[in-house]
């Protein structure tokens, strides 16, 4: 068990909605969190491995230090999130939204962000081995000290509004 609210837990679990929740810590692996609407939740350092948040809300969210490796998060809305940390390996962000989040340091190796928008998000020393950027939208986003090596570019909108197609 983590420092979570017990109670913010159930009312995840019942309702699906869980605003300003604290759920540091918890163990939500595997767990069904489709179209979970979980705007300014504290979910740091949880365990979010293979879960499906498939459309949900999580903006303004803190994921500092989450294990969200092959988390399902196509069509989730992640604007102004803190992902600070966080481990996205083999994630799918297919079509999210990550609108000036924050993703220094986090991993996203093999990650498939194919048509993500990261307009001005933050991707400071982040790891984005081998992640696909098809159709990706990076424009004003922070690209300084990032591993790119192996990223597939194709359609990418890079941070000076240039098109990327390296990768087609």
């Amino acid at each position: 068990m983590g420092l979570f609210e017990i109670s913010d837990l159930d009312k995840l679990e019942e309702t699906g909605v869980c605003v300003k929740c604290d759920l540091s810590g918890a163990n939500l692996s595997e767990a069904n969190l489709t179209n979970a609407y979980l705007s300014s939740a504290n979910l740091s350092n949880a365990d979010l491995t293979n879960a499906d948040l498939t459309g949900a809300t999580l903006k303004l969210a803190n994921l500092t230090g989450t294990n969200m490796r092959g988390v399902i998060l196509t069509n989730a809305y992640l604007s102004s999130a803190n992902l600070y940390r966080a481990d996205l390996t083999s994630a799918n962000l297919t079509s999210a939204n990550l609108y000036k989040a924050n993703l220094k340091v986090v991993n996203l190796t093999n990650a498939n962000l194919s048509g993500a928008n990261m307009t001005g998000s933050n991707l400071i020393r982040a790891n984005l081995r081998g992640a696909n950027l098809t159709s990706a939208n990076l424009t004003n986003a922070r690209l300084d000290n990032t591993n790119l090596t192996g990223t597939i570019f194709c359609g990418t909108k890079m941070p000076d509004e240039s098109f990327n197609d390296s990768g087609c």
